[in-house]
């Protein structure tokens, strides 16, 4: 079972594959944002927040989600490797 961090770093490089950029997403004062920021051409844009396999966002956390996806982003969590396809997939088409 991969750790959040292995996770992390495999969600970055198949971005990288594709020309995209996985930033590390990090907001002074505003706690509980989304762990990466994901921008793959042509203007695609989604949050990631990584997660340790069957763990859950925090109560925060969930709260920053609905915000962001209210102003109309996609969210996604992500707490096992099969997800990262998926997940590309799916900023891709948004």
């Amino acid at each position: 079972m991969a750790k959040e961090s292995e996770l992390e770093k495999k969600l970055c490089k198949e971005i990288k594959a594709l020309g995209g950029l996985a930033l590390k997403f990090v907001s002074p004062g505003l706690a509980g944002m989304p762990d990466r920021l994901i921008l793959i051409a042509i203007g695609k844009i989604g949050f990631v927040e990584v997660k340790a396999p069957k763990k859950k966002p925090r109560k925060l956390q969930k709260i920053r989600h609905k915000q962001l996806q209210e102003l109309g982003f996609q969210v996604y969590v992500l707490d096992k490797e099969s997800q990262i396809g998926g997940i590309i997939d799916a900023i891709r088409s948004s």
